[in-house]
């Protein structure tokens, strides 16, 4: 069941690390309850009044039941951290670490489904609720509350697309970064039927990358189960062919699985979303017009 809200009690893992310091207080400063750090070998320290620990297990033992957990730790200690933090019963992780090996990342994801374990990225910069909730590294003075859902492969798209909603009064209900190392945890399938069930969601905007079948399996979703409104935006579609652009996960041959040759060119993704019947705008700066129009009619209608 997911638990994300302004009572949630949270976790840091790696807040000894250098971004674990810089975002640990500005996510305490957004309102989000921080109950504890854990950084091994470096328990008994305090951080802008945050305790930390050695073990998940010892933060549990002083602060009670954890909610969520978000990991700033190397990526080769990911899978490590992530592992013990599922065993110590924390059911929803958001990972904002770059790079975690393709074959630790398979392992958790194992261990995540068998234990119902919800996984943010790697390579995200979390989840927010305006005005509530902070998970990761997303600017909030760059969100308001509002109903506007945005789910993205993409960090840097996220923010803009999110101030220029803001910039024309349009809030937001929730945004997620799913990630976009070459496997990531949630997809976007997952967060389109969170948003579909959350009441304070109107409109969805889904913001997609070149590279992998996550858009064009996004669209087919899209089409046979969510009734809201939902619009696109696709990074790299002015990429030239055959070469590999991008951040992190955008560098993925589309080769990969025998999918076959067009899986993950801006062509097949801009096809997928044509059959679903999804808007694509060519520039952020559309979509508020886009989700203004939509909005008339569904007050209309």
């Amino acid at each position: 069941m997911m638990n994300f809200s302004s009572n949630s009690n949270v976790l840091i893992q790696g807040i000894t690390d250098p971004l674990g310091r810089i975002y640990a207080p500005r996510m305490q400063k957004y309102g989000t309850r921080i109950v504890a750090g854990v950084d091994p070998g470096q328990g008994g320290q305090i951080i802008q009044g945050i305790a930390v620990y050695d073990m998940v297990e010892q933060a549990i033992a002083q602060v009670g039941t954890i909610d969520i957990t978000v990991l700033f730790v190397p990526p080769y200690a990911v899978l490590d951290a992530a592992l013990e933090a599922i065993t110590a019963g924390i059911r929803q992780l958001v990972i904002i670490t770059e790079g975690v090996p393709p074959l630790d990342m398979v392992h958790l994801l194992r261990q995540a489904e068998a234990t119902e374990t919800l996984v943010i990225g790697p390579n995200a910069p979390g989840l927010i609720i305006p005005g509530q909730l902070l998970l990761g590294i997303h600017p909030p003075l760059f969100y308001q509350p509002g109903s506007v859902g945005i789910v993205s492969r993409s960090s840097t798209l996220t923010y803009e697309i999110a101030w220029e909603l803001t910039q024309a009064g349009l809030g937001q209900s929730m945004v997620i970064g799913i990630g976009s190392d070459r496997i990531v945890g949630s997809s976007f399938q997952q967060w389109l039927q969170i948003l579909e069930e959350d009441d304070r969601t109107e409109v969805i905007v889904l913001i997609g990358e070149i590279g992998g079948d996550s858009e064009e399996m996004a669209a087919q979703y899209v089409s046979e189960v969510i009734d809201k409104p939902v619009v696109a935006y696709l990074a790299g579609r002015t990429a030239p062919k055959g070469q590999s652009m991008g951040h992190a996960g955008a560098i993925i041959a589309s080769l990969i699985a025998d999918m076959g040759t067009d899986i993950g060119t801006a062509e097949s993704k801009l096809a997928a979303f044509k059959q679903a019947k999804i808007p694509v705008v060519n520039r952020p700066s559309q979509v508020p017009d886009w989700i203004k129009k939509v909005s008339n009619k569904i007050n209309k209608g």
